[in-house]
């Protein structure tokens, strides 16, 4: 497996993701108080559709392309807003050709008090980054692997916040990673948020995952309370991805509910040789 994210730029995972990732940003700005988001496989930032490698799988094609020209009702356009917004404007003029990653979404939803820690050790992705950030006195790009980050940097000073973990899983045990490396974070910084990313290829491993992240945050001091969304677009094949899912940890509590009237209207726009399905649910420890 290998989901580093300029292959998969704006496919449906990453609309998923984002918009669940834009969701909890945009409630965190409710307070006055800062956040500090802690992106742990940041990735290159910005994402050129047109480039050799969005191109190869021509994913945002049935993706980020085709929920900008979807119509969405009068409940769901509000909630979609903010992240179209976000997209339009590294398009300012049709057609796309520009796709944000995690850390320009981020950065994007900052408030002048709000922080980003974005880690990657990919000298290319890294270094188009950097550029992506240069002279930006609320982002830090670290060149640190996300795992060995994610218990470092947990709890930040501003004591709110979301920690983002999306890793590429191009190793085996990369969801026993994933799982463990969640456990140790959250036990440091029980009252923060994260969303965890994975793909969905063994029925068996994501259960696991969910399982395993719904004890540790059981376990937690205060105890945690999690939620799991997976969005299908077909059928599982071995071949690409066609299904992917979220655990997040400590979600605000409008995101059920915002979820359930945003997932719904994307089935039609994102499927694949028919209409998608979503499951959202909370996972039992």
């Amino acid at each position: 497996m290998n989901y580093r994210h300029a292959f998969h730029a704006g496919g449906f995972a990453d609309v998923i993701k984002h918009i669940v990732l834009v969701r909890i940003l945009v409630y965190l700005q409710e307070k006055q108080a800062a956040f500090r988001v802690i992106d742990t496989h940041a990735g290159a930032g910005v994402y050129d559709l047109t480039g050799e490698e969005a191109s190869r799988g021509g994913e945002w094609l049935t993706g980020i392309a085709r929920i900008m020209q979807a119509r969405f009702s009068e409940t769901t356009m509000p909630l979609m807003k903010p992240y179209l917004d976000i997209v339009r404007a590294f398009n300012p003029q049709p057609p796309l050709k520009t796709y944000p990653g995690s850390p320009l979404i981020a950065r994007a939803l900052l408030r002048p008090q709000d922080r980003l820690t974005a880690c990657e050790v990919e000298p290319k992705a890294r270094k188009h980054l950097i550029d992506a950030l240069r002279r930006d006195t609320q982002a830090r790009v670290v060149d640190l692997d996300g795992w060995t980050a994610l218990p470092a940097f947990v709890p930040p000073k501003e004591r709110r916040g979301l920690v983002l973990i999306d890793p590429p899983y191009e190793q085996k045990d990369e969801f026993e990673r994933l799982a463990s490396g969640f456990a140790e974070a959250f036990a440091k910084w029980p009252t923060g948020s994260y969303l965890l990313w994975y793909p969905v290829k063994s029925r068996r491993a994501t259960d696991d995952l969910a399982r395993h992240v719904a004890q540790a945050a059981a376990g937690g001091t205060p105890p945690g309370s999690a939620l799991r969304l997976e969005f299908s677009v077909a059928p599982r094949t071995e071949a690409g991805l066609t299904s992917a899912g979220l655990l997040i940890v400590n979600p605000p509590w409008t995101l059920a509910g915002e979820l359930k009237a945003i997932l719904p209207e994307l089935e039609k726009p994102l499927g694949q040789g028919g209409a998608g399905r979503f499951r959202l649910e909370t996972p039992k420890p």
